[in-house]
């Protein structure tokens, strides 16, 4: 297969794989109904597959899984693996206590798809496309993980048959990985020697160092952002006048649009440095947060019209960081500086889910969004000075073409 094929089916993976990581919180109204539970109890649902996540990458990034092993065979055993949790949830669980364990072993699951996609495909991409290469492959991430609002959305499936749609279309994933995907030639091809202290020595070198902060400040906006936009909508002043039902509209602001920004900021990227990009992008979704209790009071077609911009704008810049760590990490361990890094973003994510619903309890959802805005300050702030560090080693695209 020729390299834009890979690169097409390894995002192809991604959006099957991923479809399981939201698939409750796209059924947790009919789950408070059903089991009886609050909606501080609810949020580990999502809580959980991230503590799982970072737990899984914590153990690969250890085991240097991700460059020591065939990776298209443990994105095939990952996604499987993330899609037979789910059925089992399905088919088997009738509470938190069931749910939890399962939910956690899935996102254990999810650490063998996420990083090991990004490394697959910035083994097909050389540096100058690679930008928009890994633009494209967080859009598919974006899409799969929004999937099941769609589901939920369209159809009168109980909640049971989300999850096992969700479990079908994983499974589906895993069998495109083993089959269709390969690694490409543009990383280190052979086993480097066993070395779990490179998730840690690459924070003294400056580069990674940058973009992980970054990206650290990226990921405390993104995924409270995604847990919380169905109940800040239905508790918004526009909530029952929404076209559609909620599910819809968060596919569309989030999905959609998110795609629409991830291949816009793949494309600036490689077009205009790494840097500028990442820096628009947070500037942007940063705004957002700032001014969601303006939105929060708006008519229904403003309110849509936001969402879409800040679903566009909070996910463009997340392939920029994994292309700048790509590019600046050593290549023998770019799989294993990618977990390291998702690892710790994804344990803030845990931290920021639970702060939101904290902060609506004393001020209102109208302004629980306004927590997050330190994280897009701190990574623009970072990304500014990564572009404005000394030329050493690999550098943003733009320049070193």
């Amino acid at each position: 297969m020729s390299a834009g094929a890979q690169r097409a089916a390894i995002a192809v993976v991604q959006v099957l794989g991923l479809a399981v990581w939201f698939s409750m919180s796209a059924v947790v109204p009919s789950l408070q109904q059903e089991w009886g539970i609050s909606a501080a109890e609810a949020v580990w649902l999502t809580g959980s597959v991230q503590i799982g996540f970072v737990a899984g990458a914590l153990g690969s990034t250890a085991l240097n899984l991700a460059d020591r092993a065939r990776p298209h065979r443990v994105l095939a055993a990952s996604a499987a693996s993330a899609a037979a949790c789910t059925v089992a949830l399905a088919v088997f669980v009738d509470g938190m206590a069931g749910a939890i364990p399962l939910r956690f072993l899935t996102g254990v699951c999810l650490a063998g798809v996420y990083p090991v996609g990004m490394k697959l495909t910035a083994s097909w991409s050389s540096s100058t496309g690679r930008g928009l290469a890994l633009g494209v492959l967080i859009g598919a991430l974006t899409m799969g993980s929004t999937l099941p609002h769609l589901i939920a959305g369209l159809g009168a499936l109980p909640w049971r048959g989300v999850l096992s749609a969700a479990s079908g279309i994983g499974l589906l994933g895993a069998v495109v990985a083993l089959v269709l995907v390969r690694p490409g030639p543009h990383l280190a091809a052979a086993a480097p020697k066993h070395n779990p202290r490179y998730a840690i020595t690459m924070f003294a070198e400056r580069g990674p160092a940058l973009v992980n902060v970054g990206y650290f400040g990226h990921m405390w906006e993104l995924y409270a952002l995604w847990t919380w936009i169905p109940t800040f909508l239905l508790a918004s002043s526009a909530g029952a006048a929404l076209p559609g039902s909620v599910a819809l509209v968060v596919f569309a602001a989030m999905g959609i649009a998110g795609v629409a920004g991830c291949l816009l900021g793949g494309w600036a990227a490689d077009r205009f440095g790494r840097s500028p990009t990442a820096i628009a992008a947070l500037a942007v979704s940063g705004l957002c947060c700032a001014a969601s209790p303006f939105a929060f009071a708006a008519g229904p077609a403003l309110l849509v019209v936001f969402c879409a911009v800040w679903g566009a704008a909070v996910i463009a810049d997340s392939g920029v960081f994994s292309t700048s760590l790509s590019e600046t990490a050593d290549p023998r361990y770019v799989g294993t500086a990618l977990t390291a890094q998702t690892a710790i973003g994804f344990a803030l994510t845990v931290v920021s889910i639970q702060l939101v619903p904290v902060l609506a309890d004393v001020v209102g959802w109208r302004y629980a969004f306004l927590v997050l805005a330190p994280g897009p300050l701190i990574g623009a702030l970072a990304m500014r000075a990564f572009g404005a560090r000394p030329a050493a080693g690999a550098v943003p695209a733009k320049e070193s073409t």
